[in-house]
């Protein structure tokens, strides 16, 4: 390793990482209800395959939730509940992420969903590389869907802070679009290969559950007998 890249890499591990919550406060409508982040995918909860994924690359980590908390204690992380009544939909529990960040000093937090198992093991650096091309610091992950069109994945970003009086009056005043308001606030793009599947793949019905166990079986690596 020469002195420049050594010089870079102690100065990346030197810079913290942005804390990340994972959201999980919908209704979950199209799985018939419930905490969809239990559901079970390859004999674990899609939740704490999306905690294995994203611990890593954070500093912190809580998950956002309504209701009674008490159901997610096992998972050991702060659960933090909307600040906004009547679960306006998942701009509320970005809304309650960027809360939560700014009362620990940090100046951005990563959000994912709770429903997205396959989520990228350089999420967080790629986002944060993104932000640094947005005016307002934003960004959301991207991904071409079979066609080749680039899909956004507005649950799953890197939100500055700052933004957060600008959210609860847009949201206040009826918006629910995630990346609309993105948009509004100059979010960038991380787009990230889905040649061997959509890093964000996320389940929403029965067949998407199915589906999902379909490609965690396809990514185990085949044993040598």
């Amino acid at each position: 390793m020469d002195s420049i890249t050594e010089s870079q890499s102690e100065k990346d591990n030197a810079r913290p990482c942005p804390p990340g919550v994972i959201l999980a406060g919908g209704l979950a409508s199209r799985m018939g209800g419930g905490d969809k982040g239990l559901l079970l995918l390859g004999g674990r909860r899609l939740v704490d395959h999306v905690i294995e994924r994203l611990a890593p690359q954070v500093g912190a980590l809580a998950i956002n939730a309504n209701g009674d908390p008490a159901r997610l204690a096992d998972l050991g992380l702060p659960v933090i509940g909307d600040s906004l009544p009547d679960r306006p939909g998942p701009l509320a529990g970005v809304l309650a992420s960027m809360e939560w960040a700014a009362a620990m000093g940090a100046g951005s937090v990563i959000t994912v969903a709770a429903d997205t198992p396959f989520l990228p093991g350089d999420l967080v650096a790629r986002l944060e590389a993104a932000a640094a091309g947005s005016p307002s610091g934003l960004a959301l992950a991207a991904s071409p869907d079979a066609s080749g069109k680039v899909r956004r994945h507005p649950t799953c970003g890197l939100w500055p802070v700052s933004l957060r009086t600008a959210l609860r009056r847009d949201v206040q005043q009826g918006e629910r679009r995630a990346g609309r308001w993105a948009d509004a606030h100059g979010a960038a793009l991380a787009l990230f290969d889905s040649a061997r599947g959509d890093p964000f793949f996320n389940i929403n019905t029965p067949d998407d559950l199915a589906r999902a166990e379909a490609m965690a079986g396809a990514a185990q690596p085949r044993r040598i007998r």
